[in-house]
Order: C-alpha cells, then sequence, then structure tokens
C-alpha cells in the first residue's frame, strides 16, 4: 500500500510543483529574456513558447490527476482506505475540471487572440476590445493556476499527515 501512496504522493508533487515552477520562474523569465533580445518580437515570441510549454504541462496535469485518482481509488478499494477519501478524491477532481478548463477553451480563445494581431497584444490600446478580453482570460488563467495550487497544497497537507 505504501507504494500506491508513494505513487499518489509522486505525482501530486510533479503537478504541484510544475505549477509553482512554472508560474515563478519558467513564465517570468521567458518573457524578460525574450524581450530583452528583440523588444519588437520578444513579447510575441515569448508568449508563443510559454503558451507551448503550458499545453505540454496540461497534459502532464491530466495524467497526474488521473494518476492520484486511481490510487485513491486503489487504497479505498484494496484497504486500508485513506483518511477523508471523498474530499480528496472531490479535490482532485476540481483540481481537474480546473485545468481542463483553463487548458482548452481559455488557451484556445488566448490563441485565437493572439493570433489575430500581428505584434504584441499589450501593444494594442487598453481599451481595445481584443486586448480587454485577452487582459481578462490571462487573469482568469492565473485565478485557475492558483485555485489548482491552493487546492494541491490542501491535499498535500493529508499526505504529510498521514
Amino acid at each position: 500500500m505504501s507504494a500506491i501512496r508513494f505513487v499518489a504522493l509522486l505525482a501530486l508533487v510533479v503537478w504541484l510543483g510544475g505549477m509553482i515552477v512554472l508560474g515563478l520562474v519558467v513564465a517570468p523569465a521567458t518573457f524578460r529574456v525574450l524581450q530583452a533580445q528583440d523588444p519588437a518580437t520578444g513579447r510575441v515570441l515569448a508568449g508563443a513558447l510559454f503558451g507551448d510549454i503550458l499545453r505540454r504541462f496540461y497534459l502532464l496535469a491530466y495524467g497526474s490527476g488521473a494518476v492520484i485518482l486511481l490510487c485513491l481509488l486503489m487504497m479505498k478499494f484494496v484497504g486500508p482506505s485513506p483518511r477523508a477519501f471523498l474530499p480528496r478524491a472531490a479535490i482532485v477532481l476540481t483540481m481537474l475540471a480546473v485545468a481542463a478548463y483553463a487548458g482548452v477553451p481559455v488557451a484556445r480563445e488566448i490563441a485565437q487572440l493572439q493570433s489575430r494581431v500581428s505584434g504584441p497584444i499589450n501593444a494594442l490600446p487598453e481599451t481595445d476590445p481584443l486586448r480587454m478580453r485577452f487582459d481578462t482570460l490571462h487573469a482568469m488563467s492565473t485565478r485557475l493556476m492558483t485555485v489548482d495550487i491552493v487546492l494541491g497544497l490542501v491535499l498535500l497537507s493529508w499526505y504529510i499527515r498521514e
């Protein structure tokens, strides 16, 4: 049973750690370096690069969530059942739903908006509808990942207490 618990914990740490590293290290560094190299097109390139990184990361997140759920189910039915099984399963399902929403419709609309602009979106006037929508979606994407980080930390706390 400890091997199943270890696999679930490993999947959670990969997912949670990935979100934290993307938000605190990869995104800022990508935009800072590419904009410094070429102020005219660096931001567009950074957005394209980070968008591709996020698309790949969301696949990892979906896989990690599936592994965690499978492990929780195995522990429940093979025994002994993990404490707070239903809340844990609900947290993982919520995290997956949030990641799927951010990774599919939100990310798709962001990419569509970016494809409609020939330069960086932040070069558009702040009152431009495309920029306003992009800013809204970007903020939403950030909030959604923050929700998943908080839920992941709650889930991690259960594993630490056991």
